[in-house]
């Protein structure tokens, strides 16, 4: 059996149970993962609301907050925290999903999700051309910012509480990283 038929598919996570389970699947491997906590909500939220008003009141696009399916590949079905997609890359975004890299993933961190947020989603995202991927840390309650740079997603600034974030793809976003966390 050739390694293909072993990984699954998007059409075969279609067919998954609507059961309350959040799935994803990366490189045709599944992952399962427990509802997030009301704390990781809070953040989410938070987050979502900042980065969707200065998105919204600049013109940049659009911000969507998970789950929703974005489909990188046929076997890579990812469901980030919060999601940035350009104007100018709107027609990525499907009836059912998003049909390709947005331009700035969110995950906020959790027990459960750490290695897999740190490792096997920066990995696709990089893989993929997601152009800034912010790792968000309720327990340190710092952001981590990784930029393209090649084909790469690198470290390019850890905020901490005391500071505001600013990102070189949203020119002008000054998020204070302290409300957040509040």
């Amino acid at each position: 059996m050739s390694q293909a038929a072993t990984k699954m598919t998007y059409e075969q996570y279609c067919l998954l149970p609507a059961d309350g389970k959040q799935y994803e699947v990366i490189d045709g491997e599944l992952f399962m993962t427990s509802s997030p906590t009301p704390r990781h909500q809070e953040i989410v939220l938070r987050l979502t609301v900042e980065l969707s008003g200065f998105v919204r009141k600049n013109g940049l696009g659009e911000v969507l907050i998970g789950p929703v399916d974005v489909l990188l590949d046929r076997y890579t079905v990812v469901r980030p925290d919060v999601l940035f997609i350009s104007t100018a890359r709107l027609s990525i975004m499907g009836e059912e999903a998003i049909e390709g890299a947005p331009d700035l993933v969110v995950e906020v961190l959790s027990p459960s999700t750490f290695y897999k947020d740190l490792r096997k989603k920066m990995t696709a995202y990089a893989q993929f051309g997601v152009q800034e991927y912010w790792i968000v840390d309720p327990e340190t309650e710092t952001f981590e910012i990784y930029a393209r740079r090649d084909d790469k997603l690198e470290l390019a600034r850890k905020f901490s509480s005391d500071e505001s974030v600013e990102s070189a793809l949203l020119p002008g976003l000054k998020l204070a990283v302290k409300e957040v966390f509040v």
